[in-house]
């Protein structure tokens, strides 16, 4: 049985949901940043932990600038 990569526990195939090449339960698979519940390939991707695509995503990892990056590159700490 495989096993959650958030919450270590089964993943049974009623619950499962699969993104990032694992199968996650539905509740687990959320923003590491906001924690947004994230649905399977809605979402983007950095050293393998999910994340919402705006403005998480681009304000962390996209370009930086007045007007880019989304949420007007605003830069979390």
């Amino acid at each position: 049985m495989p096993k959650c990569p958030r919450c270590q526990k089964e993943v049974y195939f009623a619950e499962k949901v699969t993104s990032l090449g694992s199968d996650w339960h539905r509740p687990c698979l959320r923003c590491e940043k906001c924690n947004k519940t994230l649905t399977s390939g809605g979402h983007a991707e950095h050293d393998g932990k999910p994340y919402c695509n705006h403005p998480c995503y681009a304000a962390l990892f996209g370009p930086k600038g007045f007007g880019r990056g989304g949420a007007e590159s605003h830069t979390f700490k």
